[in-house]
C-alpha cells in the first residue's frame, strides 16, 4: 500500500513544478497536457483555451512522488489540512531548502531547535502548500 499526495494548483501546476524543481531539485518524470488526451475532458471542467494546462504530472522530491494538475484551471486553488514533510540530512540543507520553498511565501515557524529535531521549520509556499523542513 502506498499513499501518495496530488495537488491541484488550478492553473499554477507547470509553474510550481519550475519552483520545486528549483527549491528542492524536483525531477518531472511524466506530464500529460489537457490536449494531449485521448479523450477530452467534460465539456465544463475545464475553461476553453486550457489545452495547454497540465492534466496530469508526476515529479520526485528525493524517493517521494508528488503528482500534480491544474485541476479545473479555477485560478483558486485552496490547500488547507495538511503539510508536506521534507526531511533533510543536516542543518545547512535544512536551511537551504527552508530559504528556497518560502521565497514568495510565509515562514508559519521560523527554523530552530525543537524537541525533536535540532532543526525545524513551518512554511506556507507561494502556491499556498504548507511545508514542514526538519532534521531527523
Amino acid at each position: 500500500m502506498l499513499v501518495e499526495p496530488y495537488l491541484f494548483f488550478e492553473g499554477r501546476c507547470e509553474e510550481a513544478m519550475a519552483f520545486y524543481t528549483k527549491a528542492v531539485g524536483a525531477k518531472v518524470e511524466a506530464l500529460m497536457r489537457y490536449g494531449e488526451s485521448p479523450e477530452p475532458p467534460p465539456r465544463d471542467m475545464v475553461p476553453p483555451g486550457s489545452q495547454n494546462k497540465v492534466m496530469h504530472a508526476l515529479f520526485r522530491i528525493g524517493d517521494s512522488a508528488v503528482m500534480g494538475s491544474d485541476g479545473n484551471c479555477s485560478g483558486k486553488q485552496a490547500f488547507s489540512g495538511f503539510s508536506l514533510t521534507l526531511t533533510v540530512a543536516n542543518e545547512a540543507e535544512a536551511r537551504e531548502k527552508f530559504a528556497a520553498l518560502s521565497e514568495g511565501g510565509t515562514v508559519t515557524m521560523p527554523l530552530g531547535k525543537t524537541f525533536f529535531s535540532p532543526s525545524f521549520g513551518m512554511l506556507t509556499d507561494k502556491f499556498g502548500v504548507g511545508w514542514m523542513v526538519l532534521v531527523q
